[in-house]
């Protein structure tokens, strides 16, 4: 890494740090945020020299990366090696990761609550507390997914508006005030 800019290498760094927080595999992050970051595309053995990775590790990654549409192939002239680029649409880029997550996380855990509550519901035993905190888990992560949902449909300018409201955006309910 040390062929990195200082600043290059800071960011690679953080960003496999932050990819491990979420439960992503550090290298995984670190290839992304080399390739977000690289100016040309880049061949799987310039990004395991680079970043001092096992060859197949960087195969693995960039297959992984492929899949959540983060990082793609593309041809160079000239060339008959593959080379490997990065979305460098920093909104694309957070669009395909919720995404991913929605569809890794939230709506297995929807699932779950839904079998949780059907269960419980027939249980005479399970007492009135828990089947009411089920209802409303279920009811918050039913409300959360049918948010991303509407979210998703809403043209990127106009939802940026909405970001940089932020808080002040509950003035424009009825009765509601922003503190």
């Amino acid at each position: 890494m040390n062929d990195l800019a200082p600043a290059a290498r800071r960011f690679v760094l953080h960003w496999g740090d932050m990819g491990g927080q979420w439960g992503v595999n550090r290298s995984v992050s670190q290839i992304h945020a080399l390739l977000y970051l690289a100016a040309r595309p880049l061949t799987a053995e310039e990004i395991a020299e680079t970043l001092g990775l096992a060859r197949s590790n960087v195969s693995n990654s960039i297959r992984e990366l492929q899949s959540w549409g983060l990082v793609r192939r593309v041809p160079v002239a000239g060339d008959r090696r593959d080379f490997f680029e990065a979305d460098a649409d920093v909104w694309s880029i957070a669009a395909k990761i919720v995404a991913g997550r929605k569809e890794r996380e939230l709506d297995p855990a929807l699932a779950a609550l839904d079998a949780c509550v059907a269960e419980a519901e027939g249980d005479a035993k399970l007492d009135a507390t828990a089947l009411a905190r089920l209802k409303a888990m279920q009811e918050f992560t039913r409300t959360m997914s049918g948010w991303y949902g509407q979210m998703t449909a809403v043209p990127r300018p106009t939802l940026m508006a909405l970001i940089k409201l932020g808080a002040r955006i509950a003035g424009f309910l009825p009765g509601k005030r922003a503190k």
